[in-house]
C-alpha cells in the first residue's frame, strides 16, 4: 500500500504566517459541574483527536485545564460527545464521565432540543439558484477520501447517508447572505456542503471554493446549544453569538472583495482517491465512529 502524502492547504499555511494565536488558541469553559461542561470552542482549534494529527484539541485543552486544578482523575475527565469542525467556533458540551458520555450519546436526539449555527455565505453567481426565507436541504452527503463531506452528483457511485438541514436567511445582501441553521442530523461537514451545493459556499471555506475571505476564518458559528442535563434534568442552553461584524459586512455588501490568497492556489478534488497511510487500511476504520476513531489515533 502507497503511503500518504501530506500536503499544507495554503489557507492553513496563511494562517500560520499571520494568526496571532494559531496553534494557541483558548477555549472558554461557559459551564461545569461533576458531570459535564460546556465550553466555547475558538476557530482554528479541532475539537477532538484527528486521524494522524499531532495538533491540540479542545479535549486536551480541557483536560489540561483540570489537571492543572488537581481535579482530573480516571474517572473525572473530558469524554466526547459531539464535535465542531476544526475552523467552526462556537458552543460545545463534554461529558466528565464515561457513564454520562454514554446516556448523552444513546439519547442524543431526545435530550439536545436545539442546536442553531450562524453562517455567512457567498450569493450564487446566477440569481435563479437564490434560496427562499427558509426551507430544508435535505440532499444525502458522501465523503471523499480526505474525509470532506459533500453531495454527490447523478453519476457519482458513492456511499451516501441522510443529512437534513433547515436554514432561515437572517440578512441577505448584495453580495453575501447570513444564515441561521438548524440541524436535523449532524453529519461531517453538513452545512457547508449543503451551502456550498446550493450556489453559497461559506465565506472563508477554502474546501469549498470559497472567493472570498473577509474574516480570515470559516463563517460558520455554532451559536447555541438547548439540552436537557443528563443528570439532573434541568433544561439548559447556552447562546454566544457571532462576531457583529458579520452582519455589518453583509448589510454593506462587498464590492469590491479582495480575492484570498489561496483561492488560485488550491484546487479541490472531491473524488480523487488518496492512499491512506500504510499503518492503517480502510477497511480497519470503517466500523468506527468519530469517537472510537479519535481514541484510536490518539495512543
Amino acid at each position: 500500500m502507497k503511503e500518504t502524502i501530506h500536503h499544507v492547504k495554503a489557507s492553513t499555511q496563511y494562517k500560520r504566517e499571520h494568526k496571532a494565536d494559531y496553534g494557541h488558541e483558548k477555549i472558554q469553559i461557559l459551564y461545569e459541574d461533576k458531570d459535564i461542561a460546556v465550553i466555547l470552542k475558538p476557530s482554528g482549534m479541532l475539537s477532538v483527536p484527528y486521524p494522524g494529527s499531532k495538533a491540540r484539541t479542545a479535549l486536551d485543552v480541557l483536560e489540561k485545564i483540570m489537571r492543572g486544578r488537581g481535579d482530573w482523575a480516571k474517572n473525572h475527565k473530558p469524554f466526547t460527545v459531539h464535535r465542531l469542525d476544526r475552523d467552526t467556533s462556537g458552543v460545545m458540551m463534554f461529558a466528565l464521565n464515561e457513564a454520562v458520555q454514554h446516556k448523552i450519546m444513546a439519547n442524543w436526539h431526545t435530550m439536545v432540543t436545539e442546536r442553531l449555527y450562524h453562517a455567512v455565505a457567498e450569493n450564487p453567481r446566477d440569481p435563479k439558484k437564490t434560496l427562499p426565507d427558509s426551507g430544508l436541504i435535505d440532499d444525502d452527503l458522501a465523503q471523499n477520501a480526505r474525509h470532506v463531506g459533500y453531495v454527490p452528483g447523478e453519476d457519482d457511485k458513492a456511499k451516501t447517508t441522510a443529512a437534513r438541514t433547515n436554514y432561515k436567511v437572517i440578512e441577505r445582501g448584495s453580495t453575501h447572505t447570513l444564515f441561521e441553521l438548524e440541524l436535523d442530523t449532524g453529519k461531517k461537514n453538513q452545512i457547508r456542503a449543503h451551502l456550498s451545493n446550493k450556489g453559497y459556499p461559506l465565506a472563508g471555506d477554502e474546501n469549498y471554493r470559497a472567493k472570498t475571505d473577509p474574516f480570515h476564518r470559516l463563517a460558520l458559528h455554532a451559536r447555541s446549544l438547548k439540552f436537557i442535563h443528563p443528570v439532573t434534568g434541568e433544561k439548559m442552553r447556552f447562546d454566544i453569538p457571532e462576531p457583529e461584524e458579520w452582519l455589518e459586512y453583509v448589510k454593506k455588501g462587498d464590492r469590491h472583495p479582495q480575492t484570498p490568497v489561496w483561492f488560485k492556489k488550491f484546487k479541490p478534488e472531491p473524488q480523487k482517491n488518496i492512499p491512506l497511510q500504510k499503518t492503517e487500511s480502510r477497511k480497519s476504520l470503517r466500523h468506527m465512529n468519530f469517537i472510537e476513531r479519535g481514541k484510536h489515533f490518539s495512543k
